[in-house]
């Protein structure tokens, strides 16, 4: 009876934990960098002190960094691998094969110490492999300085110089990074092509330029008075052949810069205070867009905090440079020269990166969805609100996520589709990567949205960011959060449409008399929401729940006010729905008339048959 009555306690003791604020350990960082660039070779060298805090309850042996800028050789992993998969991106292809020496990258460790003792350490690609000689133990700080030498490769994937549109310097990835360690370990993964993975910390980086360069980058620029540029209020009296860009940073995991002598600086202040700079190149094809941003992204800025949460960081930058668009924290690189509803999309969609990668921080490698999906649909919602505002052109849509639930369903058929649980590097190709990332991902949210109801989703995915924010959530987190807020189990939707590529498909068979007979005909149960018209005009709307959710959801805008029905077990693959109409009073029935469930073939979703004929003649 002791027994029992402790393991009770116990085990309330662990639901109360279990409903409270996680409390993940996270690595610590703190970085400071000093850099001198040499214009004429494309090389820079550079010191850096790197204060590690092991937060873990493992002692450590080893230590890993990323040396990004190796990948830009012949040879490299990423060369190969872009030579060799099916679909290579465009903007990679045979281009690394083809770098002589001089138009490589490379990043080169000169040495390496751990509180002022050398330690052994190897080059193996674009990691750098590091043997401790002394382990550090949990809940311990330690002190690496380094000293490095880096050279920019030409533009071809996210970083490099003299990129098309004229920029002379992107520097993403470009200095030597601390891989993570977390609960599954180290995370020293090599770069090939995907997305990036790192600890949170505060970077102190000055940078040494020829004085016709202006820099724009991650952080709060320290000496505005020292470089003038429009970040303060007049220029500096002379200026040394060389000037010294101090930045700092908190509360990031990574850091990016850009410079080119023809940057022309907007800096606007937000409604909150937030201050957004603008660096592009001035001309035809940019100007007059780049000048609508401020009020444009201002405004976005509102309808995000208010959605998906604050913003938190004291400035933004939007940076013209790389080869599209990629996410930094505090600022982007974004092409420039395009209309104004693709300057403000590639500018919407890297700033919602701020919060489901630069603030949430998922493990991009193993979560890419998470990240890339999440941002496309708060993105679709941003750009659909600023339609509606008419602050750019176009028609506000009803859902504007229908698209990529058509065309998820289109690729689901293909035979080419992979789970979204494959690491990013390793997708058979580029196609399966992408509409896995940012299409299937964006689809995940959406079909949430009509399982739970769209109440508890907004509610949900305010309470997924204050929750998990600087912990590097990963699938089951989130999924907890809406269990929570909905009151409904999940684990179901997120086992099938995560793990696996199975594919949903409900068909109405038959009707007799004031029945119906839906035949689940996909391996994947999803709830359902039927609607009924009668010849009358009447509209009746009935809700089948799957048993699994152990519960239903309690309200939808897209759904009128249903009536809920007996659960349908997932093992049965028929249904049998009575209905308020006879067969001879029925004017048309359909399976999910808002067109959100991913259903892969909606003609037998409606009944009669002919009524999808009519439809499509429409």
């Amino acid at each position: 009876m002791t027994k029992y009555i402790v393991s009770v306690l116990l085990i309330s003791i662990n639901s109360i934990v279990g409903y409270s604020q996680p409390d993940r350990w996270q690595q610590a960082v703190k970085y400071t960098m000093d850099v001198d660039f040499n214009i004429k070779k494309h090389q820079f060298t550079g010191t850096q002190k790197l204060e590690f805090t092991n937060n873990s309850p493992d002692t450590l042996y080893k230590a890993f960094y990323h040396l990004y800028f190796n990948a830009f050789q012949p040879n490299s992993m990423m060369d190969v691998r872009s030579r060799t998969i099916a679909d290579p991106d465009k903007r990679v292809g045979d281009r690394i094969a083809k770098l002589n020496k001089t138009e490589q990258g490379f990043m080169s460790v000169k040495s390496l110490m751990m509180n002022d003792r050398k330690v052994a350490y190897k080059t193996v690609g674009t990691i750098l492999e590091v043997t401790l000689s002394d382990p550090i133990l949990p809940h311990s700080t330690v002190v690496f300085d380094m000293e490095f030498v880096g050279q920019v490769p030409l533009q071809v994937r996210r970083s490099g110089r003299f990129s098309k549109e004229g920029i002379e310097y992107s520097m993403a990835q470009w200095y030597p990074k601390m891989c993570n360690y977390d609960y599954q370990g180290w995370h020293a993964n090599p770069y090939v092509a995907r997305e990036f993975y790192g600890i949170w910390g505060d970077f102190d980086v000055t940078i040494h330029m020829p004085s016709e360069y202006i820099i724009g980058a991650t952080g709060v620029l320290q000496n505005k008075d020292e470089i003038g540029y429009g970040y303060s209020n007049s220029e500096p009296a002379s200026r040394p052949n060389k000037m010294a860009w101090h930045f700092k940073a908190e509360k990031v995991h990574d850091f990016v810069w850009a410079a080119d002598p023809d940057y022309q600086q907007i800096v606007h202040k937000a409604h909150d205070g937030t201050l957004i700079r603008f660096f592009y190149q001035p001309g035809e094809k940019t100007t007059e867009n780049w000048q609508k941003l401020p009020a444009i992204m201002d405004e976005s800025l509102r309808y995000i905090n208010a959605r998906y949460g604050k913003y938190p960081y004291p400035e933004y930058s939007f940076i013209q440079g790389g080869d599209g668009g990629m996410e930094y924290p505090m600022a982007t690189l974004i092409t420039g020269e395009r209309s104004l509803v693709s300057l403000v999309g590639v500018g919407i969609h890297e700033w919602m990166h701020s919060w489901y990668q630069m603030m949430l921080g998922t493990n991009e490698a193993l979560y890419h969805w998470m990240d890339e999906g999440f941002t496309s649909y708060g993105s679709n919602e941003v750009m659909n609100y600023l339609k509606v505002k008419k602050m750019i052109p176009g028609d506000p849509e009803e859902n504007p996520h229908l698209e990529e639930v058509r065309g998820y369903c289109t690729f689901a058929l293909s035979g080419k589709e992979e789970p979204l649980i494959t690491h990013a590097d390793h997708f058979m190709t580029n196609t399966a990567y992408g509409v896995a990332s940012y299409t299937k991902g964006e689809v995940f949210l959406e079909q949430l949205r009509y399982i739970i109801g769209e109440h508890a989703f907004d509610k949900g995915m305010l309470r997924y960011f204050d929750t998990w924010k600087y912990k590097h959530p990963n699938p089951n987190d989130f999924i907890r959060i809406m269990e929570k807020v909905s009151g409904l189990e999940l684990d179901w939707f997120k086992e099938y449409f995560v793990n696996t590529t199975q594919t949903i498909d409900y068909d109405i068979e038959d009707m007799k008399g004031k029945s119906l007979i839906i035949r689940k005909k996909g391996n994947m149960p999803m709830p359902l929401d039927i609607t009924v018209k009668d010849k009358n005009g009447k509209m009746y709307y009935y809700y089948i729940p799957q048993e699994i959710m152990r519960g239903e959801k309690k309200g939808d805008r897209f759904f009128g006010d249903f009536k809920v029905m007996s659960d349908w077990a997932w093992t049965h693959p028929t249904y049998k729905l009575d209905i308020d109409v006879s067969l001879n009073d029925v004017e048309i029935i359909e399976i999910d008339a808002s067109k959100r469930m991913a259903d892969v073939d909606r003609e037998n979703n409606i009944y009669p048959r002919k009524m999808m004929q009519k439809e499509e003649v429409k």
